[in-house]
């Protein structure tokens, strides 16, 4: 990976340009490549109400179902189309419901009994560590 520059630093590099346009101004691109990381998950306990209400997960096709009591498992991808495929294992690994998928910001949200979402969230974490060599945190529990 390539050092990061100071701000003094780019302000000079730019400076020391050759390549401007007409009114003497260079063209720089910033790119955000995302890493390959698995960088939350998380193990919500027995859940209030209040949660499911507030996260959403009562909507939509989880209309009129009541999930109080059950386990909600969350995890965080980089890059964000990773999504796709966690999901897929996590419903592989054990008996959860998808609450919730962004593949735009990378989120997973799955439902179900507590020793279901673990492992789940195991299955989920141990595929991409150990197939797709991602980086993978710790699964934490609340």
């Amino acid at each position: 990976m390539a050092d990061r520059m100071t701000s003094e630093e780019l302000r000079k590099w730019i400076a020391g340009q050759k390549k401007k346009d007409e009114n003497g101004r260079v063209r720089i691109v910033r790119l955000r490549t995302p890493g390959r990381d698995m960088t939350m998950a998380h193990l919500i306990g027995t859940s209030e109400r209040e949660i499911y209400q507030n996260l959403g997960l009562h909507i939509g096709v989880h209309e009129g179902e009541d999930h109080t009591g059950e386990t909600i498992g969350i995890m965080k991808f980089t890059p964000w189309e990773c999504t796709v495929p966690a999901a897929d294992i996590a419903l592989k690994s054990a008996d959860v419901e998808i609450g919730f998928m962004d593949r735009f910001n990378g989120t997973v949200i799955i439902l179900g009994r507590r020793e279901e979402v673990r492992t789940a969230l195991e299955g989920v974490q141990a595929f991409f560590r150990d197939d797709l060599h991602f980086h993978v945190c710790e699964i934490e529990e609340s």
